[in-house]
């Protein structure tokens, strides 16, 4: 008898062959596949192999299937901040992964901040630890190999530089943890975590963890310690309890001798990272005295405004004016991080302004004076001050009695028109310039001065003076152009230098510096230069379609889609407009939530670490242009880094109507 047809889906009954002689045949239903992967589990974060195992899981799971996750709510892609859709949409629009951080970022997921520490709690600790996972890149081992035919699903993540294997998901994982955990845990608890779980691993393995899961979990730390320090470098300076905690965990891990024998690559790099990093401890004895560093705009010095930038921090000491209601002034040295208390005395210190008085009603109070002559005072307990004044600002000390009068420096509201430098330098050399000293300070900024500046509030006040000194530049670059334009007296000159500036944001933009770039086009969008009707008639053709091209380039519509389109497509080294970047991070912060009922959103730490990752990715590759350093280029070095600029919007107002009393 001829073997059967297989029967189908439908039951349809099939014709069998005929059994073997003595043996009883019975047909096997086909095995069902296997349950879906069960929910995200609630345990604690272990190093490398939990990270594995939590970034695998919450891959497959959906965000609803979560614990404690609400159903997906989806508003509209791509929508501009407070423009309807609700705070999912919100996080949607400026999410650099798109649909999954629309799915899940409103809700945080089933973790916990103690549950996402590295050590956890002993409690938390499973009586059968799960199998070994097989062998990945996560940690850098040299033993522990990639699987070759285990390709990853997820995409490699692009971030520019470091040694982490970020194209791994756990390490993509440890990263988000590492740049974002301070929102939820802080630093000092961090570490401490870290170095429970490091003497809890060698504390002879208790009896319910398998064969040399001890090491393992030491080869974790080591790992979460050596990406926690290439990430933090220089800040861990200003972070004297954190120094502390790295140095015990540090002798720790160098006098484990069997660490030291599996892993001697590791060990050596931790030597040299620690030693890079040159760790502060408070009962230490102090470092020698630093060199002090000029903050630009408060002293026009050609030898300072020269050098090569270097970034701040907040216990770097610098110079700075305090100046009196007569407008005579002292120089005070005192510490960028400094409060406003200290500045106060240090300035009754140089006045021998007496403790009796201090104590009257005739204590000295800190303002900021503008040039348009607005008046703030600052509280006693504020923090680096300095590098948040305004362009034209100055500090003033003075009594409560004298506060109403005060007025602006005479210099910064005097307006001598005359030929300025601009006039007699090639376009090329002043964007190329601008281009050097903005790519200075940009890599100035360490990656999580972006998130203590959006974040400071749920994670206390840290010192973000790089990133604030280059919104100002942006500031005063702003300014500049309507300076210029509108101290230039002839219309036949105006029209050639609003042709050249025009230009310079080519060139600019050429050189990749957008952040220049879009300085320029809004400055000349300022509306005391767009309504010199005459001004812009004389501009040939050519400059007024390539400035038509540049505004819609910068065009707010579709939450920046034409300037994000042509930054994609762009390659490093480059530099962003920082503004922007500012405002998808706060957009990320208002649209959802960190904490909810002790849970920790980490869907939403995963889209702020992506795009500081792309910040890390702007920066990965040097900067190389060809300046010349004869001694006319010096000169143009000198100006661009020491723009005089008017940002008094009355008083460019007032010289708009002079230049052209019937313009639009």
């Amino acid at each position: 008898m001829p073997l059967g047809v297989p029967a189908g889906r439908g039951g349809t009954r099939r014709r069998r062959a005929p059994p073997l002689s003595g043996a009883r045949t019975r047909t096997e239903p086909p095995p069902r596949p296997a349950p879906p992967a069960p929910p995200w589990p609630r345990e604690a974060l272990r190093g490398h192999e939990a990270a594995e195992k939590i970034a695998e899981e919450a891959r497959l799971a959906p965000a609803a299937a979560l614990p404690g996750n609400a159903p997906p709510q989806r508003g509209p892609p791509g929508g501009a901040p407070g423009a309807g859709g609700g705070a999912k949409a919100g996080v949607g629009a400026a999410s650099p992964r798109g649909s999954r951080c629309r799915r899940a970022a409103g809700s945080p997921s089933a973790l916990s901040p103690s549950e996402l520490s590295p050590g956890g709690d002993r409690a938390a600790l499973s009586p059968e630890p799960p199998p070994p996972p097989p062998p990945r890149c996560c940690c850098r081992c040299p033993r522990r190999a990639r699987a070759p035919s285990a390709p990853s699903r997820r995409p490699r993540t692009a971030a520019g530089g470091g040694g982490h294997g970020r194209g791994c998901r756990a390490d993509s994982l440890l990263d988000d943890i590492v740049l974002t955990h301070s929102l939820f845990l802080p630093t000092e608890l961090f570490l401490q975590q870290l170095h429970q779980h490091f003497v809890l691993a060698g504390d002879g393995s208790p009896p319910r963890w398998e064969e040399g899961s001890g090491l393992r979990r030491k080869r974790a730390v080591l790992a979460v310690l050596l990406h926690f320090l290439e990430t933090y470098k220089g800040l861990l300076q200003e972070e004297e309890s954190a120094g502390k905690v790295i140095k015990e965990l540090y002798l720790l891990i160098m006098k484990d001798a069997s660490l030291y024998h599996e892993l001697e690559d590791e060990i050596l790099k931790l030597h040299q990272l620690v030693e890079t990093v040159e760790l502060k401890v408070p009962d230490e004895a102090p470092p020698p005295s630093k060199q002090v560093k000029p903050l630009f705009r408060h002293f026009r010095r050609i030898d300072a405004c020269l050098q090569t930038r270097v970034a701040f921090r907040g216990s770097d000491e610098i110079f700075c004016r305090v100046y009196m209601p007569d407008h005579s002034y002292v120089t005070i040295r005192s510490r960028l991080s400094a409060s406003v208390q200290d500045i106060l005395a240090s300035v009754s210190e140089k006045l021998q302004y007496s403790e009796e008085q201090s104590a009257r009603d005739d204590a000295l109070i800190l303002v900021t004076v503008a040039s348009s002559g607005e008046k703030a005072v600052l509280q006693p307990s504020e923090e680096c001050v300095f590098t948040t004044l305004g362009i034209n600002s100055h500090l003033f000390a003075c009594t409560r009695e004298t506060f109403e009068s005060l007025v602006p420096l005479p210099e910064e509201i005097q307006v001598v028109p005359g030929d300025s430098e601009i006039h007699r330098v090639e376009p090329e050399d002043i964007a190329n310039h601008l281009t050097a000293f903005h790519w200075e300070l940009f890599r100035c900024i360490h990656e999580l001065e972006f998130v203590d500046y959006v974040f400071h509030g749920e994670r206390g006040r840290r010192e973000t003076a790089n990133l604030e000194l280059l919104l100002q530049r942006c500031s005063e670059v702003q300014h500049w152009v309507g300076t210029e334009l509108l101290l230039c007296e002839s219309l036949g000159r105006r029209a050639h230098l609003l042709k050249k500036l025009i230009k310079i944001a080519a060139i600019c933009k050429q050189n990749q510096d957008m952040l220049s770039f879009y300085a320029i086009i809004i400055g000349l969008n300022n509306a005391a230069i767009s309504r010199l009707r005459l001004t812009w008639e004389k501009l040939p053709g050519k400059f007024k379609n390539l400035f038509r091209k540049f505004e819609n380039l910068t065009d707010p519509c579709r939450n920046h889609k034409t300037y994000r389109e042509v930054l994609a497509k762009m390659k490093p080294p480059l530099i962003p407009f920082i503004p922007l970047i500012l405002k998808d991070l706060t957009f990320l912060h208002e649209g959802s939530k960190t904490l909810l009922d002790g849970l920790v959103n980490v869907e939403k730490l995963h889209c702020i670490a992506e795009k500081v990752r792309t910040i890390r990715k702007y920066r990965s590759r040097p900067l190389c242009l060809d300046l010349d350093p004869s001694p006319s280029q010096l000169q143009t070095k000198a100006y661009v880094r020491q723009l005089q600029v008017i940002d008094n919007q009355n008083l460019l107002f007032e010289l708009s109507f002079k230049l052209e009393p019937g313009g639009q």
